[in-house]
C-alpha cells in the first residue's frame, strides 16, 4: 500500500514546488513520462489507471498556471523518470530514445534551418546532444542489480521472471505474437522489390517503405481503409534503404543513383540532395539516434560516411573503409557505438565521438567468409529479463544469428542461431519492441521459402513461435508498429502485407 501512495502521489516526499510547471510544454513532458509507464500501474485494474492519468493531466493543468524557476521544474523532471525506471524498469528502447530527446521539442526539420540560417552554428550546435551520465549511472546500477541474481550462463534469472509473469496475466509468447489475419495488403510497387520498410517512430498507423522501382511511399493505417498517403518520387534509381528522423517529420534514403536524399514526410518534396563526391552506388544509412543532424551512409565502394543533412556536407574524420560494399548498419540505444557490416562477410564495430561526428575503428568479427551481412538490428536488451546488449544479425548462410556485446568496443559472442531459409537475398529482422514482462524474447525474420519467422530466443527447441504464409517471394523486410499490435512485411515481388495481432 505503501508503495502504491509513492505512486499514486508523484509528489510525495518532495517540496510541493517541484510538482509545478510553470511552462506548458514541462507538464506536457511531465505527463508523457506518467503515461508511457501507465500501463505497469495497478494491471488487474485498467479503470484505475484512466482516472489516475486524467487526474494527473487536470492537476499538471492547474499547476502550470503557476510561475516557479526553471530548474526545479528541470529536476523534478528528471526525478520523476528516474523514480519510474526504478519502480516499474526501462522502457521500449524507442520509448527510451523519446525520454532522452525530451529536453527539446524541436524538428528536425526546425534543426535544419537553423543551419541553413547560419551556417557558423555548426561547431556549437548538433553535435552535443547526448543522454546525460547520471542516466547511464542509473541505468548500469539497475543492470548490476539484475545481473547479481542470474545463475550462470542462464539467460533469464527465474525470481524475477515468475515476477513478471504474473504481472502480465502469465500469458505466453506465443499467445502474445499470434498474428495471423491479414490488416491490409499494399501493390503499389507491384513487379519491384520492395527492400525495406519500417514503421514510424512511436507510431501505430504510419508506415514507409521503399523500392527499387526508384520510389518511396509513406502510408497510413487508420482511419479505415488504409492508403497511400504521399509517394516520394526524385532518385534516379532503385532507392536502397532509407530511416525516419525520430520526430518522423524526415526522412532520409539512399539509391544506387548515388545520391542521399532527405524528405519531408508531410508533403513529399525532396529536401535536400547529397550527391556521393565518388559516385558511387549508396546502399544503406540510417540516423544518429541522439543527433537527428547526422546520418551515416554506406556505399558500394566499402565506404562509410557520417553526412551532416542540415548542411549537405560530409563530417571531417566520419569516414572509414570496410572490406566490401557496405550493406547494413546499426547504432546501439545511447548512438556510441555504430556496427555495418559488409558483402564479403565482416561486421566492423566502430567508436562513434559525440561531440564531433569522429568514427575510430575499434573491431571485426568475419561472420561466414563471402557471405553478404544483409541486416544488423541491435538492442540494448532482448527482453526486461534479459539483460544483455545484442545484435542480430542476417548473412545468407541459412541461418538467423544473434551475439551478445561483450564490452564497450562492440565486441560480438555467438549466443543463438535459428535456421532460415536465406542463400543469397538480402533478407532482414528485427527484435521485438516493446520490452516484455513474460519469459522469454522474440525476433522475427523474412525467410526466402516467403515466410515470415517468430523465434523466441529462450527455447533450445522448437524455437519457432509463430510462421506466416501469405507472400508470393521471398520476405525480404519485417516490422512491428511501437505497440505490436500490428506487424509489416515486404517482398521480392514488390507486395506489403500489414499483419494484425489476434485479438482473444
Amino acid at each position: 500500500m505503501a508503495c502504491m501512495i509513492a505512486d499514486i502521489c508523484p509528489g510525495r516526499g518532495f517540496p510541493s514546488t517541484l510538482t509545478v510547471c510553470g511552462m506548458a510544454a514541462v507538464w506536457q513532458q511531465v505527463l508523457a513520462v506518467d503515461a508511457r509507464y501507465n500501463a505497469y500501474r495497478t494491471p488487474t485494474f485498467p479503470q484505475f489507471r484512466t482516472q489516475y492519468i486524467r487526474r494527473r493531466s487536470q492537476l499538471l493543468r492547474e499547476n502550470a498556471k503557476c510561475g516557479f524557476e526553471p530548474g526545479l521544474r528541470r529536476h523534478y523532471l528528471r526525478l520523476r523518470s528516474q523514480l519510474l525506471a526504478l519502480r516499474y524498469g526501462p522502457l521500449s528502447e524507442q520509448s527510451s530514445f523519446r525520454a532522452s530527446s525530451v529536453r527539446s521539442s524541436r524538428t528536425t526539420l526546425d534543426r535544419m534551418e537553423d543551419f541553413e540560417e547560419d551556417p557558423r552554428a555548426q561547431g556549437a550546435r548538433g553535435h552535443r546532444r547526448s543522454v546525460s551520465r547520471g542516466s547511464y549511472q542509473l541505468q548500469a546500477q539497475m543492470n548490476r542489480a539484475v545481473y547479481d541474481e542470474r545463475t550462470p550462463g542462464a539467460l533469464v534469472p527465474t525470481s524475477v521472471a515468475e515476477a513478471s509473469r504474473a504481472m502480465a496475466g502469465d500469458t505466453t509468447l506465443s499467445e502474445n505474437y499470434a498474428f495471423a489475419g491479414m490488416h491490409h495488403i499494399f501493390d503499389q510497387h507491384v513487379d519491384s522489390a520492395v527492400p525495406r520498410l519500417q514503421f514510424a517512430n512511436d507510431d501505430k498507423h504510419l508506415l514507409a517503405c521503399c523500392s527499387l522501382d526508384g520510389t518511396l511511399s509513406i502510408m497510413i493505417l487508420s482511419p479505415s481503409p488504409p492508403s497511400v498517403k504521399v509517394v516520394l518520387k526524385g532518385h534516379a534509381g532503385p532507392v536502397t534503404d532509407f530511416a525516419w528522423s525520430l520526430s518522423n517529420d524526415v526522412i532520409v534514403s539512399t539509391s544506387k543513383d548515388g545520391t542521399l536524399r532527405i524528405w519531408n514526410t508531410e508533403d513529399g518534396r525532396c529536401i535536400r540532395e547529397v550527391r556521393d563526391p565518388e559516385a558511387s552506388e549508396l546502399l544503406c544509412c540510417t540516423f544518429q539516434p541522439m543527433n537527428n543532424n547526422l546520418t551515416v551512409v554506406g556505399n558500394s565502394k566499402h565506404l562509410l560516411q557520417v553526412v551532416n543533412i542540415s548542411t549537405g556536407k560530409k563530417v571531417k574524420g566520419g569516414s572509414s573503409k570496410l572490406t566490401g560494399r557496405v550493406l547494413s548498419m546499426s547504432f546501439d540505444a545511447p548512438g556510441r557505438i555504430l556496427w555495418a557490416g559488409d558483402d564479403r562477410g565482416s561486421v566492423f564495430s566502430f567508436l562513434f565521438d559525440m561531440a564531433t561526428g569522429k568514427l575510430t575503428k575499434a573491431k571485426r568479427l568475419v561472420v561466414s567468409e563471402g557471405s553478404p551481412i544483409c541486416s544488423i538490428s541491435a538492442r540494448s536488451w532482448i527482453s526486461r529479463e534479459a539483460r544483455d546488449p545484442s545484435l542480430l544479425i542476417n548473412a545468407c548462410v541459412n541461418k538467423l544469428l544473434l551475439y551478445r556485446v561483450v564490452d564497450n568496443e562492440g565486441t560480438l559472442q555467438l549466443k543463438r542461431s535459428f535456421p532460415i531459409k536465406h542463400g543469397s537475398q538480402p533478407l532482414h529482422s528485427i527484435f521485438c519492441p516493446l520490452m516484455s514482462f513474460r519469459q522469454g524474447a522474440c525476433v522475427v525474420t523474412g525467410s526466402e521459402d516467403a515466410c515470415v519467422y517468430f523465434f523466441d530466443v529462450e527455447r533450445n527447441t522448437k524455437a519457432i513461435v509463430n510462421k506466416l504464409q501469405g507472400h508470393g517471394g521471398p520476405v525480404l523486410d519485417v516490422s512491428f508498429n511501437c505497440d505490436e499490435s500490428l506487424l509489416a512485411s515486404a517482398d521480392s515481388t514488390g507486395m506489403v502485407i500489414i499483419w494484425r495481432r489476434e485479438q482473444k
